[in-house]
Parts: C-alpha cells; sequence; structure tokens
C-alpha cells in the first residue's frame, strides 16, 4: 500500500448517516475525538502518514481555513449521532503537526466540541507538537484554552540519528519546550521516542534515553522504527544506502528502554508506552486499544463508532470541499461482524498490562494458551491473560498464536 493510502471499503452515504445498529449502543462506552492536522514544514523520510507541506498543497488549500472545515465536520456529527447524551471523553489532536497551527484554531475546534457535545469533567485533551515549532507564548495560550496534555516529537537526542530521520530540530531545544509547558500549566507532557534508526548505536539509545528521563516527562512512548514502503526512508533502504533495522537490535533496545524507564518510575501499560502514574496514561490511545468508540476529524481520518469503520477522503482540498457542500468527508465505510470485531479484540487488547479476557478466545485460542505459557510469553492469573516482558518482544508471535 503506497503512503496514506486508504482501504477499500464500501461507499460511504453522502449524509454520513450510520446504521440504527451502532446508534444504539451510543453512550454505553467513552466517546473520543481524533482531530487529523495535516500540516508540516518537511516531509520526514520514515513518515507515511497524510501530511503535506506547503509545496505539495498547491493553490487553494491554506492552514487558515482549516480549522472551520474541522469545525464544519464536528457540526455534522452532531447531527449524524442525534440527540444522545455524549460528552466528549478525550481529544487528540495528531497529525502532521497541529501546532502549525495557531493555538486560536486548536482552541476553537475545543469549544466546538464543548458546544455540540459537551465536556467531560475530567476530559484528556491533547496536542502534539514539534520542539522546533512551537514557542512559550504558543503553550500558555494552549494551556489557558483547555488543553491540557502535550506530546513532543523528541524521536532522539543524538544528531546524527535525527539527520537520518529528516527531523529538523536542535535536540536542546526538547528539554527548553518541555520547561515552556511546565511553565504554562501543562500536568501531563509526554515524550515521543523511536529506536532503530539505521546508524543508531545502543549507546546512541542510551543517550536518547537519559536525555528523555532528564526531562522527567510525566509518559514516553518509544517505538521500533518502521520502514514502510514508499517512504524516502524505504526507498533509500532498498539503494542499499542504509541497513534495514535488525531485529535483535531492536530487541536490545525495547530492553534497554523498559530497563531505563521502569527504573525512573515509569510503568508499561501498552506495549510501547510508559506512564509516572495512573492518571498519566493516554487515555485516548487506550480508547482505540479497547475498541472504544471515536470520531475521527479531518483528512484521511478513521472513526469508529458501533461497529461501523469509515475514513475520509485524503486530500485537504477535496475534505473542504466535501464539508464546505455540507457533504460527509467519509470516502469509504466497513461493518464489522462479530467475529471481526473479535479478533481486533485479541490483536489490540494483548498490548495491554491490564491484559486479555480469555472469553475473546475461540477455541483454538484457548488452546494455545498453555504452550504460550510454558514458553514464557504469558501469564494467566484468573481469566486474563497478559504478556510477560519476553511476550512483549515478541507479542506477534503471540497474537498469531491466539489468533490461528
Amino acid at each position: 500500500m503506497p503512503p496514506s493510502a486508504l482501504p477499500t471499503g464500501d461507499p460511504a452515504p453522502s449524509d454520513g448517516s450510520l446504521p440504527d445498529s451502532a446508534l444504539a449502543t451510543l453512550g454505553e462506552r467513552p466517546f473520543g475525538w481524533y482531530v487529523h492536522v495535516p500540516f508540516c514544514t518537511v516531509r520526514c523520510g520514515y513518515c507515511d502518514f497524510n501530511t503535506y507541506t506547503a509545496e505539495e498543497l498547491g493553490e487553494g488549500v491554506t492552514r487558515a481555513t482549516y480549522a472551520m472545515s474541522a469545525i464544519r465536520e464536528i457540526r455534522m456529527a452532531r447531527k449524524v449521532l442525534g440527540d444522545v447524551d455524549l460528552p466528549v471523553s478525550t481529544v487528540f489532536f495528531g497529525g502532521g503537526t497541529p501546532t502549525l497551527l495557531p493555538p486560536q484554531d486548536l482552541i476553537a475546534i475545543v469549544a466546538a466540541l464543548s458546544g455540540e457535545f459537551g465536556l467531560a469533567e475530567d476530559v484528556e485533551v491533547t496536542t502534539e507538537s514539534n520542539p522546533d515549532s512551537v514557542t512559550a507564548w504558543d503553550l500558555e495560550t494552549l494551556r489557558e484554552g483547555g488543553i491540557n496534555r502535550v506530546s513532543f516529537g523528541m524521536q532522539s537526542a543524538v544528531p546524527s540519528v535525527l539527520a537520518t530521520l529528516d527531523r529538523t530540530h536542535d535536540p536542546l531545544r526538547v528539554p527548553a519546550a518541555v520547561d515552556w509547558a511546565r511553565a504554562a500549566g501543562f500536568d501531563e507532557v509526554s515524550l515521543d521516542l523511536i529506536y532503530g534508526t539505521p546508524g543508531e548505536s545502543l549507546a546512541d539509545w542510551e543517550t536518547s534515553l537519559r536525555a528523555a528521563l532528564a526531562c522527567a516527562p510525566d509518559h514516553v512512548s518509544a517505538y521500533a522504527l518502521i520502514v514502510e514502503e514508499g517512504t524516502a526512508l524505504a526507498r533509500r533502504v532498498r539503494r542499499g544506502e542504509l541497513p534495514m533495522p535488525d531485529d535483535d537490535d531492536l530487541a536490545d533496545k525495547y530492553l534497554a528502554a523498559d530497563a531505563a524507564l521502569s527504573g525512573a518510575g515509569l510503568d508499561w501499560y501498552e506495549v510501547s508506552n510508559w506512564a509516572a502514574r495512573p492518571d498519566s496514561v493516554c487515555w485516548h490511545n487506550v480508547g482505540y486499544w479497547r475498541g472504544d468508540d471515536w470520531w475521527g476529524v479531518g483528512p484521511g481520518a478513521h472513526s469508529h463508532v458501533g461497529g461501523v469503520r469509515w475514513w475520509n477522503v485524503k486530500h485537504p482540498a477535496a475534505y473542504a470541499g466535501r464539508v464546505r457542500e455540507g457533504a460527509s468527508p467519509a470516502h469509504a465505510r466497513e461493518l464489522l461482524d462479530p467475529e471481526s470485531r473479535r479478533v481486533e479484540r485479541v490483536l489490540l487488547e494483548v498490548r495491554l498490562r491490564s491484559g486479555l479476557g480469555l472469553e475473546a478466545l475461540d477455541d483454538a485460542g484457548r488452546a494455545a494458551v498453555p504452550d504460550l505459557v510454558d514458553d514464557g510469553l504469558v501469564t494467566v492469573t484468573g481469566t486474563t491473560l497478559q504478556l510477560t516482558t519476553r511476550g512483549r518482544l515478541l507479542a506477534d508471535a503471540v497474537v498469531r498464536a491466539l489468533l490461528p
């Protein structure tokens, strides 16, 4: 699949309407909102997200009009979802680089959600941010406007690694941005890291871990680099300019991350995520892993409500045109049958420290559990299966055994 390509599916209705079966369960689970901001100043070589630089957008599409387009979709969502009481439990601005928009635009989108649906008392509102495109004033304004969690794309503290990833920030900008966030009143600050970049040594990775922990983050995400087909990084690997990430090296770096982060008081709650406290968990992402309901706003954004999953048109111009005309921006959708939902539950919940209920397994999956226990990949407590440290390294293999 080429970068940011949309999956195939059934045609989505032009008014965005959902079947009664999906609407019937509204309010039974937390309801989150993902807002995709598709703008970047530079396209990173490893990234296959639906993002665009100014040169790629072309004429007629600007950042200045994006917030209004997003607000139009939110108003449309209110009509689709009806008048059921559906307070917003989480909001997540992702991208792209959300903080390339003026802070007032992000605040206006949150205000629109509040006006249409109301915000839960303990609502979590996160924005991603690049250290080189945010200022202390931006963070002060965002915090005053109701954004209460910020996630900085640190990736590495080693200049040569950042260069390979086409990241443009100075590593010293990260602790400065964290300090600005603290001064602005953010109690929840997260750092995103990537390990396994071609040319990154174990010592490089340990340097990045130390630098991250020196910032005293409340949350850390550490992801193994994946060379996505169609990206600039994949082309460099194919030409032999860079080696593919090595599985053994990735395993060593994961164990180093787990040791360093847990040693600093951050506990893992999902295979690639660690939190300093229970309230520092990214509850928006937990909603994905638990199969909760969420609406994805923006070009290429994906949504899930009551077993219906849909995805918006990809290009910002096409997206803006549809919502301006009052039509749904949905490109296509699929209705998940009970077996598909069960399979997805196994795929996702097994990654959580809270574990997977054995009732989600079929007979073949349950039959595989004793061997997984004997191999030291999982433990079973009562009716819950949980990954061991070794199991986290081999999570894909565990899933294959549970879904034969």
